[in-house]
């Protein structure tokens, strides 16, 4: 069987690996618990990962980078509970989100870059879009349950509803964090219920 590829276009090299990918960002999150970010360097991730140096600049240009998307694979593994309710959907993710920021690995990586990035403008915004922005979608999925379920009314404003989405995550996240790494107290099921009734006593209002 012929190639559908033109023999005259060059050609592109080998295909990237998923496995190097997995390995080089967990090493990354290895060395910054031991090291921290000051001590962490690409050559010793590479090192970690069993890679060449080489390789990782090939994926990443820079430690920033790198860093951003070792935590940003982490905070993909939360997922949105279906509890039946929209109280015990909040819930369920909560505690997975809390259960993720006390794992060391994710404690020190996103407080390393939370930190760096209070100098370094690029960095926040790569935070911005590979953490903030692709999680936003737990609250999205959170909100269209809810309308189906008739929870929560349907939205009439896209734009407002875009807002009240923000709004959401910011709280959402903010209490989370700073309950978990700046408080350094437990997020338990009984903080969470209080936190929840709290929440959906003021989302009830925005959304009416």
């Amino acid at each position: 069987m012929q190639s559908r590829i033109p023999s005259s276009l060059p050609r592109t090299g080998r295909p990237r690996s998923a496995a190097a990918d997995a390995a080089i960002l967990e090493a990354t999150r290895a060395a910054l618990v031991d090291l921290g970010w000051s001590k962490l360097t690409m050559g010793d991730v590479a090192a970690r990962a069993g890679v060449a140096k080489t390789t990782l600049y090939r994926r990443w240009a820079s430690k920033n980078e790198l860093v951003v998307d070792a935590v940003a694979v982490l905070f993909d593994e939360l997922e949105l509970p279906d509890n039946g309710s929209l109280a015990a959907d909040i819930g369920g993710v909560v505690l997975q989100f809390a259960a993720l920021l006390n794992r060391p690995e994710t404690k020190t990586a996103l407080m390393a870059v939370v930190a760096e990035s209070t100098r370094d403008a690029p960095l926040r915004e790569r935070i911005r879009t590979s953490i903030v922005d692709r999680q936003k979608r737990l609250v999205l999925e959170g909100r269209a349950r809810a309308h189906a379920r008739g929870e929560l009314p349907l939205d009439a404003d896209p734009a407002a509803a875009a807002c009240v989405a923000d709004l959401i995550f910011d709280v959402v996240a903010g209490a989370v964090v700073h309950r978990t790494l700046v408080s350094a107290e437990e997020v338990d099921e009984a903080w969470v219920d209080r936190f929840t009734t709290l929440l959906l006593g003021g989302l009830a209002s925005v959304e009416a």
